[in-house]
């Protein structure tokens, strides 16, 4: 694909410059996007859905041009968020990033779940964690908006929205961009674009990019570890547009392509080292950033390698007629799918414990239009959104349940996944070969010493023992919703603007789960009888009768250690049950629930000119995240699902804030206070092997954020962010925890220096960003919160201590421009951070930690002409 594409954009290079020769007018210089000041250095954004500068925004706002992106290398969002204040993206893979937003995180893959922070493409809400992260290329601007926006931007802004603004296809000019870049891990990327004007009022653009990079955490299990490394990056994607223009009426035709694909994300244990499942050879160390040992479970998902292949599309369609200078109409149109899978080594650790996927896929259908009126008094805007989304999220699980076993037996008795003293000298934290764990007389001695189980009773259960025991956990959603909104900015004087909007939104939802085993969980049913056992002791200390209880402990282990008891007709006495999970009835059959959910979301705002170059601003909002139907497998086998309806989460907001202009609009600033008051938090708990939506009840959060920029001159450009974030729980069980992934504090500092140099240009860009600790759940790895685990996590170590990151790049180019060469550098002084912990792994008390990017640099040479 990557082939035909670029000989594609070479091609339609050939017809460019053709065109600038017969079609269209000379090239003008290079100029900047649409400005309202003589100095350039605004920036025109449509933050309220109508150009205006970002100055005059009445609420926090980051935006920043595309060239500025170019500038900083920034072409994936975890970078980007570096730079933005209030605003965190973790990227533990394509198909599983976190967007945060002041502190509140959108991550949920679950297909019922609505995202907290609206991500938006060229108008259109992608903002379903497993297809919202995609390539930054050939953009415009970038605009981050914080605070509830549910009134401009609807369904998911809870808590602030991320605008994606494309560079469109211009019929004014034709323009041609070629970049190439190779640097260390085997790591390449090459963008080109295209833009031809076909005529006056018509044409299109092509852009594209493919990259590729090995990953950074050795893959022990290799006999080439670093070619087959963990954490590699490979995507390409594709942008196809049309703009058509003929006076007062203007359309735009979007096309979107975009493929992922790496070699596996390296959950790593740092409990365990790294082992050789064969031989037992210890193959490396505990260290969170060094190599591990992962491997697939033989036969899961068709024998599919550990790693993640992903894909989007999506068509939009957008029209807007201008009637006269005061009244507009625009309508846009959008279609998007996404489908990913990720296997991944779940326990962080050789043995095939628990291997895990995730085939999350969705399509959306969206269609919004808007009347607008812009006057001398008043601004204001009427329309409507319909809304369809179609969403399903497949989660297998495939346990070694004599490999489970032993690490149920190792928790507390260390040294029973090393062999329990059959490998002298052996320690404790190197996992036995599998030969070993899987041996049934090794899983007969943990069953009669560990768990009291008669020695006939013992071998036969751990004869039964299945090696591959499957779960699979589907669930599914359907949402139609409709909005309908309106917003208005009353300009009171000069300098006094008042507005508000109200939205008003109904969604008919339907939520569904289906859970199928492959066989009998026989560890499930151990456990199990070792409760049937502590309640019959129980009632007998009380001085109860405890044989009914007996009875069925008799029972349930006869049954258990009958031959072939995994695949042995499903009957009342003995039930199909899992291990994470129950079947739904017959074994997989879907079970739905529908909702419908009626809410409104407001704001209200009031922007004062103090003087021309300073405006000051205070906001207040109610966000509302809709009703959730949440799901959950069934308690007991062939059950009915737990369904259980969540109230809409809301947050009321405050903001003050003040933005200037200064020394000639060379100087900008901006800084605001914020404050947060939420009812109904949801958040995320893991049950088992499970992770269920839940209510936390009542949190806040506030704070302080603040960026500059200053352009003394034209060849010099000084910028930095600061915030400041304090999120806490108010209620419950994690009252005074912090929220997930939210640093207290983080900043960030650079400058772009561009000199003249003879006949070339010289510019050196150097930046640093700091954040503060993170944790990475919202229990903030207590060990009194995670009781619920299979094996309960006992050690707080789930978190990142402060760190900073160091990025520069240097480049050479003619005073034109016409050509670029660059070096550059990222995290320069290497610095080893994570970027996640805990994960499915915690279930099994094996929490497992993700590494960050070490130093990647390299050169790059690119190539333009025209104007962008």
């Amino acid at each position: 694909m990557i082939r035909i594409t670029f000989h594609a954009l070479a091609s339609l290079a050939a017809i460019a410059a053709a065109t600038t020769a017969h079609a269209a007018p000379a090239p003008a210089p290079e100029a900047a996007p649409a400005q309202d000041a003589d100095t350039g250095n605004d920036i025109i954004v449509t933050a309220q859905l109508a150009p205006q500068t970002a100055m005059t925004v009445p609420f926090a706002l980051t935006a920043y041009k595309g060239a500025f992106l170019d500038d900083l290398g920034i072409t994936e969002f975890d970078k980007l968020s570096r730079y933005v204040p209030g605003f965190v993206v973790q990227n533990q893979s394509p198909n599983n990033p976190g967007f945060v937003m002041r502190g509140i995180t959108s991550d949920d893959g679950s297909s019922y779940v609505e995202p907290r922070v609206s991500v938006f493409q060229d108008g259109v809400s992608i903002s379903k964690s497993r297809g919202s992260y995609v390539e930054l290329f050939d953009l415009e601007r970038v605009e981050i908006a914080k605070g509830p926006q549910s009134t401009l931007y609807g369904r998911g802004a809870l808590i602030g929205a991320v605008n994606i603004v494309t560079a469109k296809a211009d019929p004014s000019a034709p323009y041609g961009y070629f970049y190439g870049s190779y640097g260390n891990y085997n790591a390449y990327r090459l963008d080109a674009t295209v833009n031809v004007p076909l005529t006056d009022t018509l044409a299109i653009r092509i852009a594209g990019r493919s990259k590729k990079r090995d990953g950074y955490v050795d893959n022990l299990l290799s006999a080439t570890p670093q070619s087959d490394a963990f954490n590699s990056s490979q995507g390409d994607a594709i942008r196809g547009s049309l703009q058509w223009a003929p006076g007062q009426f203007t359309f735009d035709a979007i096309g979107n392509y975009e493929q992922d694909s790496a070699t596996g994300t390296a959950f790593k244990s740092i409990a365990f080292l790294p082992t050789n499942p064969t031989t037992g050879a210890i193959l490396g160390d505990t260290g969170r950033n060094s190599g591990a040992a992962l491997a697939p479970a033989s036969g899961f998902e068709g024998n599919k390698p550990l790693g993640l292949e992903r894909h989007v599309w999506s068509a939009t369609g957008i029209a807007n007629y201008d009637f006269n200078d005061h009244w507009s109409l625009n309508a846009m149109g959008s279609y998007r799918r996404f489908a990913g899978e990720e296997v991944f080594d779940a326990d962080g650790i050789s043995l095939p414990l628990l291997t895990a996927a995730e085939d999350a896929r969705g399509n959306q259908t969206m269609g919004t239009l808007r009347l607008s009126y812009k006057g001398e008094k008043l601004d204001a805007f009427i329309g409507g959104t319909y809304f369809h989304e179609d969403g399903s999220q497949r989660a297998p699980a495939q346990f070694d349940e004599r490999a489970v076993l032993a690490r149920l037996a190792d928790a507390s008795t260390p040294g029973v996944l090393a062999g329990g003293g059959l490998i002298p000298g052996r320690a404790a934290n190197a996992p036995a070969p599998i030969s070993i764990i899987d041996s049934s007389a090794f899983a007969a001695n943990i069953l009669q010493r560990g768990f009291g189980l008669p020695a006939a009773a013992a071998a036969g259960i751990a004869t039964n023992l299945p090696t591959a025991h499957l779960e699979t956990n589907t669930n599914t959603a359907r949402t139609n919703s409709i909005d309908v909104f309106g917003d208005a900015t009353i300009h009171v004087t000069d300098k006094l603007d008042i507005g508000g909007g109200l939205r008003y939104s109904h969604d008919d939802k339907q939520t569904g789960i289906s859970v199928a085993l492959n066989n009998r969980s026989i560890l499930g049913g151990v456990i199990a009888a070792q409760s049937l056992q502590a309640a019959a002791q129980a009632i007998a200390k009380a001085g109860g009768n405890p044989t009914p209880q007996l009875l069925a402990l008799n029972a349930l282990l006869t049954n258990l250690a009958t031959p072939g008891a995994a695949n042995a007709p499903v009957t009342a006495a003995f039930p199909l049950f899992g291990l994470g999970a129950q079947p739904t009835a017959g074994n997989g059959s879907p079970v739905t629930q529908g909702s419908k959910d009626d809410g409104l979301t407001w704001r209200a705002t009031a922007r004062y000119a103090a003087t021309p170059d300073l405006n000051l601003y205070a906001t207040y909002a109610r966000g509302r995240r809709p009703e959730v139907l949440a799901v959950s497998a069934p308690s007991t086998p062939y059950g009915a699902p737990n369904f259980n309806k969540l109230p809409a989460e809301t947050v009321d907001s405050f903001e003050v804030g003040a933005k200037t202009a200064l020394l000639g609009h060379t100087l900008f600033a901006d800084g605001s206070v914020f404050y947060y008051k939420y009812n109904n938090f949801q958040t995320t708990e893991q049950v088992g092997t499970q992770f269920i939506t839940t209510n936390a009840g009542k949190a806040e959060s506030y704070g302080f954020e603040g960026q500059i920029r200053y352009v003394p001159i034209p060849a010099l450009t000084v910028f930095g962010t600061y915030s400041y974030s304090h999120g806490r729980f108010k209620e419950g069980a994690r009252t005074g925890n912090r929220f997930r992934l939210s640093p207290d504090n983080a900043l960030s500092a650079g400058f772009i220096a561009k000199l003249p140099a003879g006949p070339v240009t010289v510019d050196f860009t150097p930046s640093v960003t700091y954040q503060s600790s993170i944790f990475f759940d919202d229990d903030n790895d207590k060990p009194a919160l995670q009781a619920k685990n299979l094996i309960p996590d006992l050690i707080q170590d789930e978190y990142q201590t402060g760190y900073a990151l160091v990025d520069a790049r240097f480049g050479i180019e003619p005073k034109r421009g016409v050509w670029r060469l660059e070096a550059f550098v990222t995290n320069l002084l290497n610095k080893k951070y994570i970027k996640d912990a805990g994960n499915t792994g915690d279930a099994l008390g094996l929490p497992t930690f993700i590494a960050g990017e070490p130093r990647f640099y390299g050169l790059a040479i690119s190539f333009k002409t025209g104007r962008k």
